[in-house]
């Protein structure tokens, strides 16, 4: 598990990370999500012992990262698909780290086929694609047979293959029972991946919730309906219905059923192009937090 206490990193005036609290559990996908400068790669940085804390901790199984005797056998990280040489195979590349944990090298060609680089093992890095880096950067995080993993932007330079493999590692990983921990900007792909979100803004905790909490914190359910009247629907709409246009004769209702919608345009006559339930969106709910919690900043504080 990781624990997250009162983390707070700080650079000069700029607060990067700000008193965050928050827990990763064991069997389960944790989405870590933020707008750009949330403070997403910094707190992964921390967790793995990569930059110092200003205040507060963040362990591992109850131990600070520079306290484990054997890293790689208890945590796998891919912060940056560009840590590594680039005029060494991938092969070697993972054999150096195998040889600092007395990891045998049959692992390195093991893990070298898991992320499908075993025909590329022997060419340079140089060489590789950003998908081919990213492959290998996992196949380091994998090396040690972790039991937690935190992977900062995974799919990054995967093609739609790449994206569907990481997710099925993903969600077998947590199926084992193993600590996930990941962050991305595609918000689709958290959405079908992860059990958890924590959301951060501004270096702070937003929300730390399930998938499906965070859904419906997000206005709940929501009707789209399509009429050539819509201003005379939209006159009729219960006062407790939160109402967007979303095109021309085109209305988006939160808060009404789509029964209700369909009855009321009935009642007065309005025609019903369409009408039909939209699919709650993780980027929507996160959209909604995000933007609540920038606009609730106190006066004075950095934006």
């Amino acid at each position: 598990m990781i624990s997250v206490r009162g983390l707070t990193k700080v650079y000069g005036s700029i607060r990067a990370v700000d008193d965050l609290s928050f827990d990763v559990v064991p069997g389960a996908v944790t989405g870590f999500l933020g707008p750009n400068g949330a403070g997403k790669s910094t707190t992964m940085r921390m967790v793995v012992g990569l930059d110092r804390p200003t205040a507060g901790t963040a362990t591992v199984g109850g131990r600070a990262y520079a306290d484990l005797p054997a890293p790689l056998r208890e945590v796998g990280a891919l912060l940056d698909a560009g840590a590594m040489h680039p005029g060494r195979t991938g092969r070697s590349h993972l054999a150096v780290a195998a040889r600092t944990h007395g990891i045998a090298l049959q692992r390195v060609d093991e893990v070298l086929e898991q992320v499908g680089l075993a025909h590329a093992a022997r060419r340079r890095v140089r060489g590789y694609s950003l998908g081919m880096r990213q492959r290998l950067g996992i196949a380091a995080a994998l090396l040690g047979d972790p039991q937690v993993l935190l992977f900062d932007e995974p799919v990054n330079g995967l093609d739609l293959d790449g994206v569907r493999w990481i997710r099925t590692l993903l969600r077998g990983f947590a199926d084992e029972g193993r600590t996930v921990l990941v962050s991305s900007h595609l918000m689709s792909e958290v959405q079908l991946v992860a059990d958890r979100v924590v959301v951060i803004g501004d270096g702070r905790l937003v929300a730390d919730a399930t998938v499906a909490e965070l859904l419906g914190r997000s206005g709940g359910q929501r009707v789209r309906v399509r009429t050539p009247r819509a201003d005379d629907l939209l006159g009729h709409l219960p006062d407790h219905a939160v109402v967007e246009r979303t095109g021309t004769g085109e209305l988006e209702v939160a808060g009404v059923g789509a029964a209700e919608v369909g009855d009321l345009a009935h009642a007065i006559g309005v025609p019903v192009h369409h009408l039909s339930e939209v699919e709650q969106s993780l980027e929507h709910a996160y959209l909604t937090l995000t933007g609540q919690q920038v606009d609730a900043l106190p006066e004075g504080l950095p934006r």
